[in-house]
């Protein structure tokens, strides 16, 4: 049953592809491990208790502001399905998963994210980073 299923994989995918697969893993999960803590420490204490944030590119031309959010929106995808990949990938799956969701706009976004967040492991995980380089614990209301 496995030589049937690598025989498949073999034969859908070549080698090169393979290679280039396990080379764009890596460089996820290099860039995750860099991206996720800095972004993660950059936010106020109070990002999941005060949700009257400042529109993005509020005070830009209409254009402009358009094309931020389509580009923030497709940032947020793309971590999104890279920590899906990354929940049987190396990775920090979880993390990227909601580093994805904090960049797309959708309808009941905060609600989520605050759940997400409050998952026990997650939150200890976040709040002993941010205590790491002296920035309080996350604050919820």
């Amino acid at each position: 049953m496995i030589d049937q299923l690598v025989q498949f994989a073999e034969s859908w995918i070549s080698k090169e592809a393979w290679v280039g697969l396990f080379a764009l893993s890596v460089i996820a999960f290099i860039g995750t491990l860099l991206a996720i803590p800095a972004i993660l420490i950059r936010m106020p204490p109070d990002y999941f208790q005060n949700h009257h944030h400042k529109p993005w590119f509020a005070n830009h031309h209409p254009v402009v502001r358009i094309l931020g959010l389509f580009v923030k929106n497709i940032i947020g995808i793309v971590f999104l399905l890279a920590g899906m990949a990354m929940l049987v990938l190396p990775g920090q799956g979880l993390l990227t998963m909601l580093l994805g969701i904090l960049f797309i706009d959708f309808p009941g976004k905060h609600r989520l994210e605050k759940k997400l967040i409050q998952h026990p492991t997650i939150l200890k995980t976040i709040n002993a980073l941010r205590k790491k380089v002296d920035k309080p614990p996350f604050t919820f209301g």
